[in-house]
């Protein structure tokens, strides 16, 4: 019988550095295969796919590569319940969900500096600051195992890399060891 693998997925409001983490991890983390969430990365035909779609893909990406005994790791805004509908959630040992966090100003500032600017208007800028404050209100009920929060506001990518690498690893270990 194979050994189920945990599963680590990498959440946060838009802006907090997600995506900007993601190459770091690759580095810091060769022994992991890293996915992202977003659109962009589906292709045109499947950026066509509907939200829960996209990630019932991921996940059965992730399922397969665990099946060859490496680790995943999911960047992008996911959450608890839509990885529940997905068809292989329960190939995963535990799925583990990491937020990442900023202080209002500081995901807010990083909106507005992005090539799409214009997108981020005040009320989604709001609405992301309610979402990423559900997150950290919620992390520890809502989430199961609860959800640790990296602070990114004043870090550099590679310091919240190093971060995450250390909760991956202690998870990773209890769940392969244990």
């Amino acid at each position: 019988m194979e050994q189920k693998l945990p599963l680590f997925i990498i959440t946060g409001a838009s802006g907090v550095g997600k995506t900007t983490v993601m190459q770091e991890l690759r580095v810091q983390m060769p022994d992991f295969d890293i996915f992202s969430t977003d659109i962009d990365n589906f292709g045109t035909t499947a950026a066509k796919l509907e939200y829960q779609d996209r990630f019932n893909i991921l996940l059965h990406f992730a399922n397969f590569v665990s099946k060859s005994g490496r680790g995943t790791i999911i960047c992008g805004t996911f959450m608890p319940w839509d990885a529940q509908k997905c068809d292989v959630y329960n190939c995963f040992s535990e799925v583990y969900f990491i937020n990442l966090h900023c202080n209002d100003t500081t995901r807010n500032n990083r909106l507005l500096n992005r090539e799409d600017k214009a997108m981020w208007t005040d009320e989604m800028l709001k609405e992301h600051e309610k979402f990423a404050q559900w997150l950290l209100d919620n992390a520890e009920t809502a989430y199961n195992p609860p959800m640790p929060t990296i602070d990114t506001t004043s870090i550099q990518p590679f310091e919240i890399v190093k971060q995450i690498k250390k909760y991956v690893l202690q998870k990773w270990s209890v769940r392969i060891t244990g």
